[in-house]
């Protein structure tokens, strides 16, 4: 079962590999669990599952093979494979991990306690309180009552035995989805790089216990300057036109980067930027900001993030005038290379699904510009951003 498990796990794409595999086997002949489908769900994604992002992922594949298994004999049929599964198994092996199996006694030894398990029955049984069959008072079945009971093939008639996977509670985590604030926060975290600076006011302790113990034992107390928040970003939104549609995610980026920077500022721009951007869209026309001013004023330091569907007609980006709302002298490609040219670290997050981007030829022009540097607003979109922002030119 726990090889059928595993290659189910990798058609769904999670990067599970041999070594987590063999962390549930322990845990399993370590009788962590036993009769309780729910607490093997938890402990299978604890053991088969290192980043919550895939939480969403692990539930539709833990659904999808386990609600196949509609009767006894597609249960039985699944603990002991049969020789296509195992060979389709240590196929997608790595040599590593091929070499691990051989060092604990090979397959034939992984598959030995459900070999024995087998052994113990070899029929489909109907009612009573010890096999797995149906009805009856065994913990494994189903149309039967066991208070902590495992539910095998057919419905469930008393409901005891609750398969949490299907609620999909991490739904909003999966990385190929669109960003919600919590998930914004949990990647935007990777950016949050701390500087220490200002007077000592934190006690080191590694540096307090290495510099006691070369003392000789006498206490030598070491301070260090006290950790602050110091990435600084500097944001520019697109809005108005075909951006409508994508206000609830940019309001949700914002609110997330808001409480989760210390240093950072914002300004508004439509389709490309130009000469001027502004902070109030309500007074778009008469408080504008020279984009020659904000390059000035905000530093090399300044990690910059430009969100917007980079959808507009080419001319817009290329050409003198071209602007939809004034008599830019300048074409926008002029000026978002300005800005591209001012910073070490730059990126585009567009909420168009990256599937789509060939079919604009706006979208093409503004990539190219950022220096291949745009990414899809989904979860794994902003993670590359950010490790991009992180590492800069």
């Amino acid at each position: 079962m726990l090889i059928g498990f595993f290659l189910s796990l990798r058609r769904h794409k999670l990067p599970v590999s041999i070594t987590e595999l063999l962390s549930l086997l322990e845990a399993l002949q370590q009788h962590l669990v036993f009769a309780d489908m729910e607490a093997f769900y938890f402990l299978a994604r604890t053991c088969l599952v290192k980043d919550e992002k895939h939480f969403d992922k692990f539930d539709r594949a833990f659904e999808a093979y386990f609600k196949d298994l509609q009767t006894l004999d597609d249960i039985l049929e699944q603990l002991i494979p049969e020789d296509w599964l195992r060979s389709e198994f240590i196929r997608q092996l790595s040599e590593e991990e091929k070499a691990k199996i051989d060092s604990l006694g090979g397959l034939e030894k992984l598959l030995e306690e459900f070999q024995k398990r087998l052994q113990e029955q070899k029929k489909r049984h109907s009612g009573g309180n010890r096999w797995i069959g149906t009805g009856g008072t065994s913990p494994f079945g189903n149309s039967g009552y066991h208070p902590e009971g495992i539910r095998v093939g057919g419905s469930s008639r008393n409901r005891s035995a609750v398969k949490v996977w299907q609620k999909r509670q991490f739904r909003n985590l999966d990385d190929s989805v669109a960003l919600g604030t919590r998930n914004i926060q949990m990647a935007l975290r990777k950016l949050r790089k701390f500087a220490r600076a200002g007077a000592a006011e934190e006690l080191d302790l590694d540096g307090t216990i290495a510099s006691t113990a070369r003392n000789a034992g006498l206490l030598d107390i070491k301070m260090v300057p006290e950790r602050h928040n110091a990435v600084k970003v500097l944001i520019f939104f697109d809005v108005g036109g075909s951006m409508d549609m994508h206000v609830r995610v940019c309001e949700e980026l914002f609110s997330a980067c808001r409480s989760e920077f210390k240093h950072l500022e914002y300004f508004y721009f439509h389709n490309c930027v130009y000469e001027h951007v502004w902070k109030d869209n309500q007074r778009r026309y008469g408080e504008t900001t020279p984009l020659l001013e904000v390059l000035r004023t905000y530093g090399k330091d300044y990690k910059i993030i430009f969100v917007g569907d980079a959808s507009m007609a080419p001319y817009e980006i290329t050409s003198r005038y071209g602007s939809v709302e004034h008599m830019n002298e300048e074409p926008g490609a002029m000026w978002l290379q300005r800005v591209v040219d001012n910073y070490d670290s730059l990126v585009w997050l567009n909420p168009v699904d990256e599937a789509h981007w060939q079919y604009t030829s706006s979208i093409g022009l503004i990539e190219r510009l950022v220096g291949g540097h745009m990414y899809p607003m989904t979860l794994e979109g902003l993670d590359r951003a950010i490790a991009y922002l992180v590492k800069g030119r």
